[in-house]
């Protein structure tokens, strides 16, 4: 790779994607990806894209529905930007090949709960991937633009408040880039729980590497947990659109009782809601999961609107045409993450986040349903003015090679099999304490013993000769112990989140969004605040529309 870029992009689901077409043409464009095989969350996504595209809608409805929706949390300006962008952003995805299911009338479209009209667009029930394949297909033919897959971003270089570059590792050697500026599109972190919808490398290590730097994060207590996730042993937990409800799917439980008779909107009543009502109806009848009937949707429509469902299903044994399936709660969609600007920029110079691992303010304490595929497009237009900051005009000498590992440093250290089972218990813990619902003394007691283990797990040797290599330096590893450097990391980082997540939910005494407390219930006036947190500081709060 060339020793320095105008800018580098990491992630490469919709928002890194469409971030390397919005950015100015005459820019060098470098977009890594920490993965070279599997696919990203934005590909994962069955769900729609809203925009208000009927004349029956309006723009006031849909920004009225995602307020509602968000809370009291949601930035005005900022859903705003969302809801009169999205159209555009709807015109320039057909532009580019994007194949939206049409009706007679023009693009189809479906409703999803917490929606006023039917201003949700679908491409059958695989929406991100017809997405993704639309922007791969444009950015390839971005004139400067170079993608690198399997090289994963470790650290921001960061000098005085400004962001310079980053560190990577590239095959086995772990050097610094540096670079213009750096958008982080890495995604959330739903796979910090033990039961979520999200790939594996949906870790939030984009928010982890943000905070470590200095920049400053927002409302990472508000975390969507969907209600209908696939639920069977030793299989991934596969989302079940929200979008068959809105087609007519129904939930019950073994008695054929309806586990969400009491809400206001039954099936298609906010995720929180349902999802609370699932845990426990649960919890109280001591199972692992209720049922979601398709049949009332019908075949026909079923085969013609959810193949992808409904091929997952019967890969896994099951005939949703002809028996209700099983389905529980999983986390979803993180709406916090490094607050932003409307411009994408972070409160460090030189640092943008698009995507799910940005806060914008448009979701507030909980999404409404497809307003993240959208969010993605909008923001990443917003970056099509970025003017990164000059890099030196004399070329950078080559890097020298650090000292190499020593014995010692190369042997101490937990084993990779003790990381992986690490991992694997994080994720237990902030499921059951930081799950669909929520107490203060779990939230402490396991904060502690996080923020504990953090402190342990960073003075590893290894880890500590990583985050301290000289920026004009870059260190040759083996292959054993680069991957013991990536699960060092990973957990490094996944244990930041974990504190983070944890900090804020025990932060906010209330209940709020995709923010359940059982010892307070009820959300309070005095909390319509956003929750902040940076690196050094304790937690406080700042006015919606502001931090």
């Amino acid at each position: 790779m060339a020793p320095h870029w105008d800018v580098v992009v990491v992630g490469s689901g919709a928002a890194g994607l469409m971030t390397c077409l919005e950015l100015p043409p005459q820019l060098r464009v470098l977009l890594l990806s920490k993965s070279s095989s599997p696919p990203s969350a934005s590909r994962w996504a069955q769900g729609g894209i809203a925009a208000v595209t009927g004349a029956d809608d309006s723009f006031a409805s849909h920004i009225a529905d995602t307020l509602k929706a968000g809370a009291g949390l949601c930035d005005p300006a900022a859903v705003e930007v969302l809801v009169r962008e999205a159209p555009a952003c709807v015109g320039r995805l057909v532009q580019l090949g994007m194949d939206f299911d049409r009706s007679p009338q023009g693009l189809s479209t479906t409703l999803e709960a917490a929606h006023s009209h039917r201003r949700v667009l679908h491409a059958q029930d695989r929406t991100g991937g017809a997405l993704v394949d639309a922007l791969e297909r444009e950015v390839r033919r971005r004139p400067g633009l170079e993608q690198r897959k399997g090289i994963p971003a470790l650290q921001l270089w960061v000098e005085n408040g400004q962001c310079l570059g980053l560190q990577v590792l590239e095959g086995h050697r772990l050097r610094w880039l540096r670079t213009g500026a750096v958008v982080l599109a890495s995604g959330g972190g739903g796979h910090l729980f033990a039961h979520t919808t999200n790939p594996a490398q949906a870790s939030g290590d984009g928010v982890a590497m943000a905070w470590s730097a200095g920049a400053l994060v927002r409302d990472l207590e508000f975390v969507q947990f969907h209600p209908t996730a696939l639920m069977l042993p030793d299989a991934p937990h596969f989302l079940i659109s929200e979008a068959v409800r809105g087609e007519g799917a129904r939930l019950f439980d073994d008695a054929g009782r309806s586990p969400v008779a009491r809400l206001e909107g039954g099936d298609l009543a906010p995720r929180d809601q349902v999802s609370r009502a699932l845990a426990r109806c649960m919890a109280e009848q001591g199972v692992t999961h209720l049922w979601l009937d398709l049949r009332p949707v019908g075949r026909e429509r079923l085969e013609r609107q959810f193949p992808t469902i409904l091929r997952r299903c019967r890969e896994l044994g099951l005939a949703p045409g002809d028996a209700p399936i099983p389905v529980a709660p999983a986390a979803h969609y993180w709406m916090g993450g490094i607050g932003t600007d409307l411009e994408a920029a972070t409160s460090l110079r030189g640092l943008y986040a698009v995507g799910e691992v940005a806060s914008t303010g448009v979701h507030g304490a909980n999404r409404l349903a497809s307003n993240s595929l959208m969010e993605c497009l909008v923001f990443a237009r917003r970056l099509r003015h970025l003017q990164p900051q000059t890099l030196p005009t004399a070329p950078l000498s080559a890097p020298c090679e650090a000292p190499a590992l020593s014995a010692a440093e190369a042997r101490s250290g937990p084993d990779e099999a003790t990381l992986i089972a690490a991992i694997a218990d994080l994720r237990r813990l902030c499921w059951q304490v930081a799950g669909v619902e929520r107490r203060g003394v779990d939230l402490i007691g396991a904060l502690r013993r996080v923020r504990s283990e953090r402190s342990g797990h960073e003075r590893s040797p290894l880890l500590r000769r990583a985050h301290d290599l000289p920026h004009d330096q870059e260190l040759t590893l083996t292959p054993e112990q680069s991957r013991r450097l990536l699960l060092l990391q990973d957990l490094r980082q996944r244990l930041v989140l974990a504190e983070l997540l944890m900090e804020a939910a025990a932060f906010r005494v209330e209940s709020r969004g995709g923010h359940h407390r059982t010892d307070a219930p009820s959300p309070q006036p005095f909390w319509r605040r956003h929750t902040v947190q940076r690196r050094g500081r304790s937690p406080l709060t700042t006015p919606v529309g502001q931090g």
